[in-house]
């Protein structure tokens, strides 16, 4: 079996940023993502809006030379700690691929680019019935917040 390889979207790259779009396609219809897929100018808002955005940053995972799942972060300050953190927003290995060690290695990836600019702690959410995602989360030492946070939303 080819090697997993992690690599960043190049925005540049129209093949990167459709592959980007599928895949975010592929996540929100997905059970766990409950949603509609994206009409064509949601996919160009979505690429424009990543593009654009500061502290984004953007890992694919390969199999060999196809692009099988991303995951989406963000950095952020903690005023705490004084320092940079990540915040994984979304984690994506599509269907026929989970149980490849994908998943694994996007984290891997993640936590290597953490540590190299110097984050204080990597955060993320997790769906309460996804539990191969919080056992990978768990496999990586993630814990629950001590005390236990809530994850709150205001839609406006």
């Amino acid at each position: 079996m080819a090697a997993l390889k992690i690599f960043e979207c190049d925005f540049t790259n129209p093949f990167h940023c459709e592959t980007l779009a599928d895949l975010m396609n592929a996540y929100i219809t997905d059970r766990m993502g409950g949603g509609l897929p994206y009409s064509s100018e949601q996919r160009r808002q979505l690429i424009d809006g990543l593009k654009n955005h500061p502290s984004r940053l953007v890992l694919f995972v390969a199999l060999g030379d196809k692009i099988i799942g991303l995951t989406t972060c963000f950095i952020n300050f903690a005023t705490f700690s004084l320092k940079s953190f990540m915040n994984i927003h979304d984690v994506i290995v599509l269907q026929e691929f989970r149980g490849t060690g994908a998943g694994r290695k996007l984290m891997e990836g993640v936590i290597e680019h953490a540590q190299k600019i110097g984050c204080s702690k990597i955060t993320l959410e997790v769906r309460e019935d996804n539990i191969p995602a919080q056992n990978l989360y768990k496999s990586l030492d993630f814990r629950e917040c001590e005390p236990v946070h809530y994850f709150w939303t205001k839609y406006l």
